[in-house]
């Protein structure tokens, strides 16, 4: 089994039920488990302002898919919720990036591993350490050191009360809601 943590993004269409709604869908893809998901992040457009804002998380998978087949997953996903790529950067319903897998260096014309532009991204660095406060990113160094460079940009606020309430509970519906902890752990 390989790990994968998925980028989950949307600013059409209640975007905050849809990715609450995603989560449990990567959960029930065959040879797929949903290890974690961050809470949701409310975030301001990037490099198309003209459209509301975003909601965006990051989920951890445990999977079978080899990286080029779930990226085909995640794609069909995203056009099942119909997403459509009219503008570049522009609104849109879903948007599913597969960030890291494993520590896999990839590049070819269908997928670049590490993600190639999520060290620059806070809305993809918060959601992720929340998660995964040691991950690192193959090639850049520790995603909190990504962060900490990026301080400047601080247009991003964590969706609390209701809303994370009921992604929350979603996930423990579904068995999820927290890593469970080590046995060790407990007795400490």
């Amino acid at each position: 089994m390989s790990q994968a943590f998925i980028a989950l993004g949307g600013n059409l269409d209640h975007p905050a039920n849809l990715i609450r709604a995603v989560f449990a869908e990567l959960d029930r893809l065959p040879g797929c488990r949903l290890l974690r998901a961050s809470s949701l992040y409310r975030t301001a457009p990037v490099g198309y302002d003209f459209q509301p804002d975003f909601i965006n998380a990051v989920a951890l998978l445990e999977t079978t898919y080899p990286p080029h087949a779930l990226l085909m997953e995640l794609l069909a996903m995203e056009t099942r919720h119909g997403r459509v790529r009219s503008i570049r950067n522009g609104p849109r319903t879903l948007d599913l990036d597969l960030l890291l897998y494993d520590d896999l260096i990839l590049d070819d014309a269908t997928l670049t591993l590490p993600h190639p532009r999520m060290h620059m991204r806070p809305f993809v660095l918060v959601p992720l350490l929340e998660i995964a406060p040691n991950s690192v990113i193959p090639l850049r160094g520790p995603a909190a050191s990504m962060l900490a460079a990026l301080a400047d940009q601080d247009d991003i606020w964590r969706v609390d009360g209701e809303e994370f309430d009921k992604g929350f509970q979603i996930l423990c519906a579904l068995g999820q809601g927290m890593v469970p902890i080590s046995r060790k752990e407990t007795i400490m």
